[in-house]
């Protein structure tokens, strides 16, 4: 019967090898162990991820709370192309539904259609495992089409009052929670005055989101129509038609008067605003909003402060 040591000497080598040990003699020679190879440098830092596959595109739907609906089918053909000759660059993402008993899109609507147009029978996706409540669905899919530009104004300007009465919030802290500016919250949400008519024609881009804010200031939709018209009519700029519009609030006064704000904040700068007329406070965010863009381009062209 074979002693303990003897057994150990027999199967050494191969204890060492399943290890990674490298025999003496190929340490010397610079060989590389024929177990426990040294990995590629392509490899190095690379991680399988889980939650990645692969569905039947008729097994997954679109989420009908998606504030995205507008999709160009000139832009859906070329993405289809695209997709038909290079294949799939990146997977939408999809959550389960048991009452659906589907997968529902999260993000990537736009790809699930051009997949279809492209007649492919499969689509690459990302599973969301955690549970996800309305909440948190639509800020995932306002982030994503805010990153890529892809919503209409209308559109935006829903979504954002739709994500502020699910979670009681107001313009300030849905602005902190997208990481977006709050004038453009507050802008977005002014389009939702407008007449349904007025909507669509920004939407379209009959008429611009800008202008769209600035007739959004009128009380009366008569007002607004009429403006609108006149705009669209003569071909307006946009200085032109922010002229109209204060010409129809009254803004002329045969007495101005002076206005001077002051905005403390909590870094110790002050910021002040001031005007020979007397105006309300969208004309002091309008000051406010144009101050910083030259704030901006000073910065970027290097110009020192002191």
């Amino acid at each position: 019967m074979a002693s303990p040591s003897s057994t150990l000497q027999r199967f050494d080598h191969h204890l060492e090898e399943s290890m990674g040990v490298r025999p003496a003699a190929d340490r010397r020679q610079g060989l590389r162990p024929p177990l426990g190879p040294v990995p590629s440098r392509k490899d190095a830092d690379r991680r399988p991820l889980r939650g990645f596959g692969t569905l039947p595109v008729d097994e997954v739907i679109p989420d009908p709370a998606q504030p995205r609906t507008e999709f160009s089918d000139e832009s859906l053909q070329r993405l289809a192309g695209s997709i038909r000759e290079q294949g799939q660059l990146s997977p939408i993402r999809v959550r389960w539904s048991d009452r659906d008993e589907r997968w529902i899109i999260i993000s990537g609507e736009r790809r699930w259609r051009a997949t279809q147009a492209a007649g492919l029978p499969t689509i690459d996706c990302f599973f969301h495992e955690t549970e996800l409540n309305p909440s948190d669905i639509l800020e995932q899919q306002l982030i994503e089409n805010l990153l890529r530009e892809d919503l209409q104004p209308i559109e935006e300007a829903k979504a954002f009052a739709d994500l502020m009465g699910i979670n009681g919030w107001n313009g300030k802290q849905l602005a902190a929670a997208l990481h977006v500016a709050a004038a453009k919250v507050s802008r977005a949400l002014a389009l939702l005055r407008l007449p349904v008519d007025i909507q669509q024609q920004v939407d379209t881009g009959q008429l611009s989101a800008r202008a769209g804010y600035e007739i959004s200031k009128l009380k009366s939709d008569e007002a607004r129509r009429a403006v609108v018209k006149q705009a669209a009519g003569g071909g307006q700029t946009h200085a032109e038609t922010t002229r109209s519009v204060r010409q129809r609030r009254g803004r002329a006064r045969t007495k101005p008067r002076g206005v001077k704000l002051t905005f403390p904040t909590e870094t110790g700068w002050n910021v002040v605003v001031t005007a020979t007329g007397k105006g309300n406070y969208h004309d002091v965010e309008q000051a406010l909003q144009l101050a910083l863009e030259e704030v901006r381009l000073r910065i970027d062209n290097n110009v020192q402060l002191y």
